[in-house]
């Protein structure tokens, strides 16, 4: 598999097929051409443009959505391309396969009430990737090849990512959720978890083919 990052949380995975993960607002729309399927961790704008994927499924009929089941209403509009998936579930997308784990988004403060969040370990023969969308859910039946790991967040401290990289203990990971961040800031968050993260941790810029 080919995995390029976009902007934010957005993967492009190339291989049998074209699987996107998260074409939120943030990100790239260029991501989403020539798409087979779509995975979408959960709801927030940052993860799931509407528009993008309203113009993808215009020009694709044939396209698949999988999202958990509370995000398929914001999908009704497209016609039944969405699928609903639920946490500990297998299935085939784009010719990858893919499990989902997890259940719940992050907590952000007690008074905002948590969504349905999806984290989705993806596979082909040779190699794997896992990405956890607003969590930081650790995929502890399997061993993970490629981990992307949330990079900044109002549902998160550094020492979570630290201590999630430690948790799954890839090959190597990359970081994730960093539209937020200035420079200066990743900077300084890229090199704790380069010397913390007990793995090799590196920090993309979007368009990267890794």
């Amino acid at each position: 598999m080919r995995i390029t990052k976009y902007t934010h949380s957005c993967l492009r995975i190339d291989g049998a097929g074209v699987l996107v993960v998260d074409p939120g607002e943030f990100s790239e729309r260029s991501a989403l051409d020539g798409a087979d399927a779509v995975l979408i961790t959960h709801e927030h704008i940052d993860h799931l443009d509407l528009a993008a994927i309203a113009g993808t499924a215009a020009r694709n009929p044939a396209v698949r959505v999988f999202a958990h089941a509370d995000v398929l209403p914001k999908l009704a509009a497209f016609g039944d391309i969405a699928t609903a998936v639920a946490p500990g579930e297998t299935f085939e997308a784009a010719g990858f396969q893919v499990r989902a784990y997890g259940g719940q988004h992050a907590l952000i403060h007690a008074d905002i009430p948590r969504i349905a969040n999806l984290g989705y370990l993806i596979a082909d023969d040779d190699t794997n990737v896992y990405t956890p969308g607003d969590s930081f859910t650790v995929p502890e039946d399997t061993v993970v090849d490629t981990l992307f790991v949330p990079l900044n967040a109002p549902w998160m401290r550094l020492m979570e990512s630290i201590d999630f990289a430690r948790a799954v203990k890839p090959g190597r990971a990359y970081a994730l959720h960093d539209f937020l961040l200035t420079e200066t800031g990743a900077k300084i968050s890229d090199g704790h978890l380069e010397r913390l993260s007990g793995t090799r941790y590196a920090h993309v810029a979007p368009g990267t083919t890794i």
